[in-house]
């Protein structure tokens, strides 16, 4: 059986809506010698009729049809199945640009690498509005080696704008963790990846279109609150199964758990967060005992704000509370007053805040 240069995995759960626009995409690559592994994961809807209809109508799309288990799982599934010298994923409510897998192969086989990177856009159903997240830019393109540009750890995971030679992540060991139902799986395939690449293409231009008004939004789920934490739990122990890589690559989750932590805790729901904020006080506990947190690596004022997490945590919730109260995006300004001044500047910050309500 002829191997095709790539095969795209593309996971889908119920995802008629937008299905069609997805699999549109992939048909009409510049780059013809694909196959497209269409993972159904027990969909109840019309997604597998959807599935059926491409595959019959062209052979590079094929079907692999099995009861939910969830994302994780069906990207692992998938990837196995995989025949291309290049794998790559796209979730079946996002779209690609056609010359996306042909500028991506060319840019690997160029360089040598095993990984290449590229940005995408955030794109919104409603008012057709597309706009580039800046995942690579001018101070993160070209080739670019893990170990001394931490950067590619602690920006957003987004493995699915990325390219991955096939034998890589065979060799590397480098997959999700597979929890049924679980959220965050692709965290830690995306720091599996970089930490076994010894270098990284990435191209400065943006190819997938990447929804955000159809996510499946875990922020009012108590069963998913807490799966960030499993996803680094599940960091380190890769890391303790492969003892040829580099101590570097521990710290390196410190800041990249506290980045994380600190986004999760602002978008759950109200209810949640005080559950999940004694698990991140324990975490930066449990790392500063391990000996891997690392001020360097923070920017500058986030480690005071880490420490003042973790040695005030009632104080924070509460001030928290009072600084995004009726406005969630508030917590940058919050963080960005406590970097500045600690607590009493946030605190004065505060009661200007209230007296300009009270007077206004």
């Amino acid at each position: 059986m002829a191997t095709p240069r790539v095969s795209v995995v593309v996971p889908a759960f119920n995802a008629e809506v937008f299905l069609e626009e997805c699999l549109d995409s992939l048909a009409g690559q510049t780059l013809t010698d694909i196959e497209v592994i269409c993972v159904d994961d027990g969909s109840t809807d019309r997604t597998p009729a959807i599935f059926e209809r491409y595959a019959e109508a062209d052979p590079r799309f094929r079907i692999i049809s099995k009861p939910n288990s969830g994302y994780g799982d069906s990207l692992n599934i998938g990837i196995s199945e995989a025949r291309g010298e290049w794998v790559t994923i796209l979730e079946s409510d996002d779209f690609i640009e056609p010359d996306a897998y042909e500028v991506m192969v060319a840019a690997g086989e160029a360089h040598g690498v095993d990984l290449v990177k590229a940005d995408f856009f955030l794109a919104w159903t409603l008012g057709s509005y597309h706009r580039r997240f800046r995942w690579t830019d001018a101070s993160l393109s070209g080739l670019v080696w893990p170990e001394c540009d931490r950067e590619v750890f602690f920006r957003k995971p987004s493995i699915w704008s990325a390219l991955y030679r096939r034998s890589f992540l065979s060799h590397g060991d480098i997959a999700c963790l597979p929890t049924p139902g679980a959220s965050y799986q692709d965290a830690g395939f995306s720091f599996r990846a970089f930490a076994k690449a010894e270098r990284v293409f990435c191209v400065n231009r943006a190819f997938v279109h990447y929804r955000q008004d159809n996510e499946a939004s875990s922020v009012n789920s108590p069963a998913k609150a807490l799966c960030v934490c499993d996803e680094y739990a599940g960091m380190l122990s890769w890391l303790d199964e492969h003892p040829e890589l580099g101590e570097w690559l521990r710290r390196t989750t410190s800041r990249m758990r506290y980045d994380t932590y600190l986004w999760n805790y602002e978008r759950l729901a109200p209810e949640l967060r005080h559950a999940f904020l004694e698990r991140m006080v324990a975490d930066f506990k449990a790392e500063d005992e391990a000996g891997i947190s690392d001020p360097v690596l923070f920017a500058s004022g986030a480690w005071r704000y880490r420490t003042f997490i973790e040695e005030e945590p009632e104080l924070f919730e509460i001030m928290h509370e009072r600084a995004t109260s009726g406005d969630p995006g508030k917590m940058k300004t919050f963080r960005a007053y406590y970097e500045r001044g600690g607590v009493p500047y946030v605190t004065r910050a505060l009661a200007r805040s209230v007296t300009d309500r009270i007077t206004r």
